[in-house]
This record gives structure tokens, sequence and C-alpha cells, in this order.
């Protein structure tokens, strides 16, 4: 709490008898009936003697009546009489002490808050430990006002410090505190708590006195006078100011204090109109909020806030009416949330922590408004209040981003009604939509009050077997209502301390539920010919369970379960009274269990059994996708914790045969189950459910776990077709389109899942080749995205190659035959992820078998672009590992290395711009071959290659040693290319080069015949030169020394073909130097003198070169007298 160190106001006017004021009926308490013993709590060392009379109705008075109503209703209250009263009124459990000094008590909130801090620093536990120390002391209580001083140890880093700590209290709650500490918080401090725990544990030791009105009563004048002198005295630089004030006020007739009867007195005791309720600090609680929705979920804000709403919940099952008060608080700064104006302004989503938490903020206030035993102005007030912010335009939507198509609570069509309402008619739904809707409903049907009240609630004589009967066949109880809004029933009672009567109303729902999937049964049964006939089917629930923002499978799973494992304290387990105004509560032994209500459940029945097939019936619910992202990720998480929550109870015979009739039911269910013959073509998915649901019957009944599994691999929404007459939604389903289904935002997430069970049935099936077959035939089926069947294909592999076994070669022939099918569906699309998909199945292709591998060769085309199938492909399965891995034969080698020639060769002629050389080197060793594919080359050179390719393919067959064909190749690729004056850095210059040197080694004749095509494709003057350089520097055909063609003469330059190649160098450096002085700049004249230089080199290598070089640098000097300095440079290097 914000424990403010200035006292209280005096909360009322304190006087002697005589003066009275309108007194009215007293509230009865809402909390814990507060308690312990007069014994106990007296401390009096006789714990055998019975309660005095007077204890006993001081005990009573002090728990109802406001002690201003005791003094109006006798005159005179004998002294031993007020003291009995005021010693009773003080708390008397720790347990609302604990609530308000910590988040948790403990049970379901301190298990689901997570909370893993040291639980020494919470206010409580440090209180306790402050009291056990004994840091208190100084403890005296005066009238209805404790106070003490509570010393807080000193530290290595703080100094000792003493707390002043006052606590008012009225009808055994704390109302008031104050602390001299100065923290801020919601809840009270620890000082607060080692006070209080003081007079509840050690109430004997506290100095007790009665108000202190009554005491100054006694006083006659002069002691009157001392007393207020002495007090003066003692704290004078405190009180001199008011004092004189007050004296000044006092000794004035017409002064306002003196036209009140009686005097305030902080001691006295809580008036008629004060509200009796514990001290909740109103003005921390909006900070906390605030400050937790400013760090906008960092710093572990959301779960602070998650902490809060379990407060909430903890005061509501107390019966505290601050839970509500709380809610209020935190409902306010949400609202002022000034994030949400923003989202709508930017038209954004709010993120899914936060809406989670207004879910949560919805949910709550359902429980309040649903409380049995609130007063009808109570309700108003709330409604009042939730009308208002649920009009403000910013109030978050109850789905998130669309309206909602669900029918209301109080209006919802039956569970076995057909339509599909437009739901453009329907108003936008936000997340107190509910809670108004649920401010009409009461408690008061009598069938209602019969089934939450009376254990012994049947009529056996009842034989209306109507759809809408109050009975079942048993004579059993059964609550025909919107399901969710029954269900919220049962939260409301559970929130607000009934679990008995929670655990009742939950058990009567689930009858009825299963009464309704019998009859549902029996009626799809008798028109099942006619359905399937017909093919037509419609969703019969118009909302899911599972998902639903009111959550009503996981109530009732909570309840039973609760129940069957003793989690529910029935200590406030008291009988609902709704006839009698306001309600009654009694005692009850049964502290967890509650035996009577077994009278309900079949024989041999558990609370826990009957807890898994609710949920069961609910997973296996047929319920359409919900609109909106936010509320199709909600069905998927709770349907995921719905399953974790399962996960957790360990299966016996009980539960296993109710495993069975469950699958069975929901088998044989149609439209009314997710899991029977037809659906709704929007229906929600199976496959997470299913998948359990396998993994569970397996061990017990194989052939059922298949038949489950294997009828919830469908996913309609991605067919092609639909069943005739389901014309609701268009049927643009193509697999290889992105966001194949715009409205399913989850369908990523709902395809995994898919998989995911696939992956579990295959895992299964190992070693069953039926079951392996019917898995594969129904993977083949169902699953669309090439992603997911490669995914799959790849866990059977593993699977069925395990270490520790012998390889299972029929899982490994379903994995190679769903890597053929990713194949198929993936080779006209573009995919990042090809390549590994090709190698993966070429790897497994290899532990099938060497007839796998020639049968991916022979189907090459089907399968595998013409690159894959040569670079890939062909070229692993020629490989020594792959031979050593098949403990090939000679035989069998040379058959895979025949097919894998003949692709090779079928690529090349299909592709030969990216094949032919990889159909070259495949082919090497067959000599036949290996000219086929020289021969696609030359066929394909004039027309389908690059000059890179072919340049490629020449330096390969140089390699191999064929410089013939080298030759013949690079003259082709001679012909494709084209080299401008300035490529003097282009890429293939060393081709050109290369094809020179060759052509010059080969001899004169080849180098005669290739120098035309370079004059004709190089116009760059410093290749051309480098070229002709080449050539003077060694004789042609030096790579055939002994040859006769070999005269060991140098080439001379005045005759062909050297000449023709001079020629077309210097006229190269002429047109370049041109065109470069076209666009030169200053900075770049240096570079010109030196590429000057470099063309006077190549002009001298002609007889009458240096003549040339003059009249060519003369014309330069003329036709660009313009460019002075550029030319000043040129005569002094070159005259």
């Amino acid at each position: 709490m914000a424990e403010r160190v200035q006292q209280p106001p005096a909360k009322r006017l304190c006087c002697r008898p005589g003066y009275s004021t309108t007194c009215r009926q007293g509230q009865r308490s809402g909390g814990t009936v507060c308690g312990g013993s007069g014994s106990g709590q007296g401390g009096s060392s006789k714990t055998q003697s019975p309660e005095s009379l007077l204890d006993i109705a001081a005990r009573k008075v002090a728990e109802k009546w406001p002690f201003q109503r005791v003094e109006e209703r006798f005159e005179r209250i004998p002294e031993p009489v007020q003291r009995r009263i005021v010693y009773w009124s003080f708390p008397r459990s720790e347990r609302e002490i604990c609530m308000y000094s910590s988040f948790n008590t403990g049970g379901e909130e301190s298990a689901s808050s997570g909370e893993s801090g040291d639980e020494t620093r919470l206010p409580f536990r440090r209180g306790i430990a402050l009291l056990e120390s004994g840091c208190v002391d100084n403890v005296l209580q005066v009238g209805f006002h404790l106070s003490g001083t509570v010393t807080e140890p000193a530290t290595s880093s703080e100094p000792e410090m003493v707390c002043s700590v006052a606590i008012s209290f009225d009808r055994c709650k704390i109302t008031s505190v104050t602390c001299g500490c100065g923290n801020k918080d919601i809840f009270y401090c620890a000082h607060v708590v080692a006070l209080s725990l003081y007079r509840v544990r050690r109430p004997e030791q506290v100095k007790l006195h009665l108000p202190i009105s009554e005491t100054l009563f006694q006083m006659n004048r002069d002691q009157l006078q001392k007393f207020v002198q002495y007090l003066i005295t003692v704290h004078h630089t405190e009180v001199l100011p008011t004092a004189q004030k007050l004296a000044d006020e006092i000794l004035s007739q017409n002064s306002e204090i003196n036209q009140v009867h009686g005097a305030p007195d902080p001691t006295a005791g809580a008036s008629v109109d004060d509200e009796n309720c514990w001290h909740l600090d109103e003005e921390q609680v909006q900070e906390q909020v605030k400050l937790f929705l400013s760090q906008g979920g960092y710093h572990g804000s959301g779960k602070q806030l998650n902490l809060l709403f379990s407060k909430v919940r903890e005061m509501l099952k107390m019966r505290d009416s601050n839970g509500a008060r709380m809610l209020t608080l935190i409902t306010e700064q949400f609202m002022a949330d000034p994030r949400l104006a923003l989202w709508r302004q930017q038209g954004t989503t709010m993120t899914d922590k936060y809406r989670q938490l207004w879910d949560e903020l919805g949910a709550l206030w359902m429980c309040i408004v649903l409380n049995p035993h609130c007063k009808p102005e109570q309700k108003a007030a709330w409604l009042r209040q939730l009308k208002k912010w649920n009009s403000v335009d910013v109030c978050p939507l109850e789905d998130g981003n669309h309206g909602n198509e669900l029918p209301n609570l109080t209006n919802a069509l039956p569970q076995g009604a057909h339509g599909n309402q437009d739901s453009g008619a329907r108003p936008h739904r936000t997340v107190f939509t509910r809670a108004i809707e649920a401010c009409d409903l009461h408690w008061q049907d009598s069938h209602l009050q019969h089934i939450i009240n009376d254990d012994l609630y049947t009529n056996y004589c009842y034989h209306d077997n109507t759809e809408n009967s109050l009975f079942d066949s048993r004579g059993w109880p059964l609550w025909h209502e919107h399901v969710p809004t029954a269900c919220a029933r049962v939260d409301a009672l559970r929130s607000h301390g009934y679990p008995r009567e929670a655990l009742r109303l939950a058990i009567a729902i689930v009858n009825t539920l299963r009464r309704q999937q019998q009859k549902q049964l029996e009626l799809f049964r008798n028109h099942k010919k006619d359905l399937l006939h017909k093919g037509v089917t419609s969703i019969t629930n118009l909302e899911g369970w599972v998902g639903h923002p009111l959550d009503p499978i996981g109530t009732l799973f909570s309840t039973l379960m609760e129940t069957g494992r003793g989690d529910e304290d029935a200590s406030h387990g008291g009988f609902l009274d709704f006839s009698a105004g306001p309600m009654s509560s009694s005692r009850h032994s049964e502290l967890h269990l509650f035996p009577s209500t077994r009278r309900f459940l079949e024989e041999g029945e558990s609370y826990l059994a009957l807890a898994v097939e609710t949920a069961l019936m609910g997973l296996g619910q047929q319920r359409i996708m919900p609109d909106g992202l936010y509320a199709q990720e909600k069905v998927c998480r709770n349907e995921e914790h719905l399953i974790a929550k399962l996960q957790e109870v360990d299966l016996d015979d009980t539960l296993v045969k109710i495993f069975r009739k469950q699958a069975v039911f929901l088998l044989e269910g149609g439209p009314y189950s997710g899991l029977g013959e037809l659906i709704y073509r929007e229906s929600v998915p199976m496959h997470t459910f299913a998948k359990y649901l396998f993994t569970c019957l397996l061990p017990h009944d194989a052939e059922l776990a298949y038949k489950i599994a294997l009828r919830a691999m469908r996913l309609p929404v991605l067919e092609s077709t639909a069943p005739s007459g389901d014309m609701s939604r268009p049927h643009h389903i193509v697999s290889v389109v992105p966001n194949r289904y715009p409205r399913w935002f989850t369908l990523s997430h709902i395809e995994s899942q898919q998989c995911e069970l696939a992956s579990t049935m295959l895992t299964a099936a190992k070693g069953d080749a039926r079951r392996l077959e019917t898995v594969l035939e129904s993977i083949q089926k169902n699953i669309h995205s090439s992603s997911h069947i490669f995914k799959l294909a790849q866990d059977a592999f593993k699977i069925a190659t395990l270490m520790d076994s012998l390889p299972d070669i029929t899982l490994l022939k379903v994995s190679l035959e769903l890597g053929l099918q990713v194949m198929r569906m993936t080779l006209s699309t573009l995919n990042w992820r090809r390549r590994e998909m090709v190698r993966w199945l070429v790897t497994c292709a290899t532990e099938v078998g060497v007839y796998a591998l020639d049968s991916i060769m022979q189907s090459w085309f089907t399968l595998f672009t013409p690159t894959e199938a040569t670079s890939i492909v062909a070229t692993t399965v020629m490989s020594n590992s792959t031979i050593v891995r098949l403990h090939l034969d000679c035989h069998q080698q040379e058959n895979l290395a025949s097919s894998a020639r003949t692709l090779a060769l079928q690529c090349a002629m299909k592709d030969p711009q990216n094949c032919a050389l990889s159909a070259l080197t495949l082919c090497e060793k067959d000599h036949i071959a290996f000219e086929t594919a020289y021969q696609i080359v030359l066929d394909a050179a004039t027309t389908g290659m690059s000059y890179t390719q072919l340049f490629t393919i020449a330096r390969y067959m140089e390699h191999r040693g064929y410089p013939m064909r080298a030759y013949k190749l690079a003259t082709l690729a001679m012909a494709h290319l084209n080299l401008s004056y300035n490529q003097d850095t282009h890429p293939a210059i060393n081709d050109v080069l290369w094809a020179c040197a060759l052509s010059h080694s080969l001899g004169k004749t080849e180098l005669a015949s290739i120098i035309p095509l370079v004059v004709k494709s190089v116009k760059c003057a410093t290749v051309l030169s480098d070229i002709l350089r080449r050539c003077t520097l060694t004789t042609p055909g030096m790579v055939a020394l002994h040859s006769r063609r070999n005269s060991g003469k140098l080439m001379s330059l005045d005759k062909a073909p050297l000449r023709q190649l001079l020629d077309a160098t210097i006229g190269a450096y002429i047109n370049t130097t041109h065109s470069r002085l076209t666009h030169i700049s200053p900075r770049h004249y240096s570079e010109f003198i030196e590429f000057l230089s470099k063309a006077r080199e190549t002009f001298l290598m002609a007889h009458d070169g240096h003549i040339q070089f003059t009249q060519f640098i003369d014309n330069l000097k003329q036709i660009y007298k313009g460019k002075k300095k550029l030319m000043m440079l040129v005569r002094e290097r070159f005259g």
C-alpha cells in the first residue's frame, strides 16, 4: 500500500448517550468467517473450558455490527462488554492479511503465475520474519486503533530503522494503515504485516483500552485540562499550532466546530454509513497499473499485470468486495492507455500478450456480474460502467480486428441448430459485450437452484425424453443452456468461493453434453445414407468451445480436475440460498472431495475421468474457423494448452475405455464431430488433437488409433473441389500460390501440425508394410506443401536408417516415394531448397538400392532439370563413394554407368549450354558416347552456345589431350566474340590469349587461320599488341619439336598472317587514341602519354613504323591543337 505517515481522519463523531443518528441495517461481511475460539484468541490457558456467552455474543456483534449501531441501540454499554467487542473486532485470520501483502497465497494462482523469485522478499514473509525476530514493540490497542513500532534491522547498506505503524480496523477487517517507512506499493508493507500478526498471534500481550472518547468521559475538568496540557507539552512542536487554533474555534460561539454535537474519535470504530471493506490504496493500484502498461510488456510488466488479475480472482474467491473495486481501477487504466488510440489511428493491431490481458479483463468482469449473491443495485452500477467503457471508440473488440459472428449469451441458437446469419448485420462486439449481456442473466430458475443446492436432486420417475428434458433416463438433472453461458456460471461460482455448487452444475452440464452427443449420433445414423449420398454438410456449431472467449471446456475441465485432485478448499463451500436475500453459509467437514456429488457419476467413474471425457468432447467438436488472426491463433493456443493439461494425466484402464468410447463417437458422429465422415470445408482441423489421441490409443488399440489419425489428415480448405452444395466460399486453391487462403491466417501452423501427425504415424508404422502404405497414400492425398512432404521424407529416412538397427526397406521406399513426389511438385517452381532436395533424393535412392538409382535416371525428365540431372544426379551416381556404398560388381557398375551416360547425352541434347561439359566429363571412359557428346557440342556451337561456354569446353578438350578439337572449339568461340576498343579488362581476354597461344603451338597454318578471326572480333589495341608480341617470341609449331613442319624460324612481320595482325593493331591504336581524346580530362593526361608510348612500340615493329608514328603524332598536334597542355606534353615526349 502507499502507506502515509499522517493519521487518517476520524471516521465518526463520538459523544455520550443522548445523541443519536439514523442507523441502517448493517451489511454482512463478505470475507471469510473469522476462525478461532474465545480461549485461543483470549489467551486463556484453560483450552478445554467452554466459551463464555459474553465472548460468543461479543464476537458475533464484532463481526457484523458497526460500533456506532451498538452505541445507539443500548443507552449504556457495560465496560466489560465494550472491551470484548473491541477485542473481537480485530481480524482473526491471517489469510486476508497475507492476501493484501503478497501477490499470491498459494494454490492455483501461485502455480500459474510462475513466481520464481525469492519468497522471503514478499512483504508477508518479511513481516513474519520481523515478528519472529522480536522486532515488534510498544503495541497498544485503543478502541479500534492499533499502534506499535517495528524495528527494521541494520544491513550492510542501510542503518537500523524504527517505523511507527498505525492500523484502524472494523468488523474483522483492516480499514486503514499508515507506516513511517514511506514505501509506495499496492500491498501492505512488512511492518504493517508484522504488527497485524502480532495482534493475531499474541492478543494477550497487547494492551487493550476502550476508545479514547470513553476514557475522556471518565475525567473531570481538572483531569481533562491536565491531560491536554501534558499532551501539548510532550508534542508541543507538532501540535501547538493546531491546539491553539482549536482552542480559538471552541471559544468562539459562532464557530463551525461548535455547531456540531460531539467530537471526532479515531479510535471509536465505524459509523453506520461506513463501507465495511479491507483497506485498498486506490491511488497506488492506478499508478502501478499505469506503470506496467507504460512499459509495454518489457521488464516483466505483462507478468505483473497477470499477477494483479490473479489477485482479483483471489479476492473474489474470498468474497471480498475489493475484488470488483480493484478490477474497476485496473480497467480504467487499461481504457486510458494512450496506445489504444495510436493503434486505432495507425490501423495496427495490439501485441498478442496485450490482447490476452484484455481477454482476462473481460473474463473477470463476466465473473463479477455473475456473482450469485450481488445486489441488484451493484449489478446496475456495474452495467452502467461497462456500457460506458463499451461505448468508447478505442475499446478493443472481442475477436481482434473483426466483428464477432457469434450469437450473444442470452439469445444463442440451440446447439443443434443450423444457420449462417449475415455477419454484416451484427454489431462489433467488444471485450465487455459478454459481461454486459451477462447482466441479464439471473440465478432464480428453480431447476438451477435445485441443481446447485441439492446433492439429492433426482427424478427417477421422469420420462420426458425430449431434447430439452430436465432429467436424463437415469433421473439425473440436466442443464440446457448455451454451453459457454452455462460454463460461465460455473466459473462464477468457483471464482466467488462456491466450489461445491460449481461442481454440481459442472456435472449437470457434462451429463447434458454426453446426452446430446448420444442423441446427435443416433440422429446422424438415421439420416446417414441421405447425407452421404448428397455429400452435403454444414457446420452445426456456430461457435467452437475450444478457443471461445469464455473458455467453456477449460472451465469444466479445471473444475472437475481440481475436485479430483482435492485442490479446492471447501471452507467457503456453503449452500447457496437465492430466494432468501443475503446468502447463508454453513460449514462442512469435507474439505476437498464432495462424496455426495458422486451420485451423478457412472459406477467406478471419477471426477478426473469425467474431466478427461469433457476435454475430449470439446476438442473433437466440429467448429468453424473464426475470422481474424487473433481469434484463429487463440483456437490453436487453447487447443494446445488443453492437450498439455491432458498429457499430465496418467492413463489407466478406465481412462483408456473413455478414450475408446470417445474415439468411436468422433468417428461415427457425422457433422457434429470434427472427425466425422462429413465435415464443413472451413472446419477447424483436428491434426493436433488426433496426434494426441493416436499416441494415447496406439498401445491399447492400434486399429482405432490409425482410423482416428488417418481420418484427421484431411484438410478440405486446400482441396480444389468442395462437396456439392457447399458454395459459400470460392475454391481458388493452388498449392504453389503463397497465402493460398487469405482468411486462414494460421494456415502455415495448421499444415505443420498436419505434417507432425503424418510423421508420428510414419514412426509408429515402421516395420508394418500395410500401415506404411496406408499412411503414404494419406500423405500423398492430403498434404499439399512440398516443404512438408520433404520433411516427412527426411523423417522417414532417418527412422528407417537408425544406427542401432538394420535399415527398414519398406520405410525407405516410402521415403523415396515422398521424395519423388517433392521432385515432381517443385520441378517447375522456384524453391531455394531445390538443390538440397535433389542431393537428398540421390542419397535416399542409394540407400534403397541400385535399381532405385537406375529408375530415377531412366525417368529423370519428370524429376530433374537437365542441369540437376547431370551435375548432381549422374555425377553422384558415378562417384566412387556410391559404388563402394552399393557394393557393385563390374557388370552392375557398367550398367549404372551406361544409364548415367545415356542421361548425360539426353541432357546435353536438351540443354547443351549447361550440360555439354558435364556430358563430356561423364562420357570420358566410353569412346562412342564421348564422340556423341562432342558432336552435340559442335552442332550447338553455331546457335545455342555462348563463347564463354565454348572456351570452357575447348580448354577441357586441351586438358584431356585433344588440342585440335580444342582449336576447333576455340575458333567457333571466337566467331561469337566482340571486344571493343575500351574493353581492356574484359573477362574473355584470357580466353583469346589462350586460343592464340594454342593456335601458335599447333603451327603456322592454325595460327594463320585464327588471326583473321581475332582481327575481326577484337578491336582493343592493348589486347592485339599483346597477342602480336607473343606470336613473335617463338616459332609456330613448337608443340611438335620433332615435326618436319617446324623450321625453327620466327615468323616475319612483313608477311601474312602477322602483317595482317600488325596492321590491325596499329589501326586499333589510332582509333583508340582518337576515341580517348574526344572526352579526355587533364587528370588522364599522364595516362594517355603512357598509352602513346605503348603505341609507339607497336608502330616500331613495322619496317616503316618510325615514319608512320611521326606522321600520327603530327596529325594529333594539328587536329587537337586546342588541347595546348596535352600537346605540349606530347611534344616533350615524342618531339
